[in-house]
């Protein structure tokens, strides 16, 4: 476990409260937020952590959209977009999360 998983276990921890309503806001957006159906949700996701830099929430995003359904090269599709408009450097931390969290899959 790495220092930002830590830090948020110390949070929910401290802030039960706070995290439990953070939560359920995030679950009534993905939910009920609109028309788009759960794959297309996740790989939204994937690529807007990835614009921003958002490692920990990629990791996350990326593992719940394989759960959703999304393969690996559907996934790798939202990484690699991201380039022509958050930049190159962007896209290559997204993809060396993808390859850290697929990397049996992928050899």
């Amino acid at each position: 476990m790495g220092k930002k998983e830590d830090n948020f276990g110390f949070f929910i921890k401290r802030h039960k409260e706070i995290a439990g309503a953070y939560e359920d806001f995030g679950k009534l957006l993905h939910n009920q937020g609109g028309p788009l159906d759960d794959k297309t949700r996740w790989l939204i996701k994937i690529g807007v952590s990835t614009a921003g830099g958002h490692e920990l929430a990629l990791r996350t995003h990326i593992q719940k959209a394989q759960r959703a359904g999304c393969s690996l090269e559907e996934i790798e599709h939202a990484i690699l977009l991201t380039a022509s408009t958050a930049g190159f450097p962007a896209m290559m931390t997204g993809l060396m999360v993808f390859r850290e969290v697929f990397d049996k899959e992928l050899k």
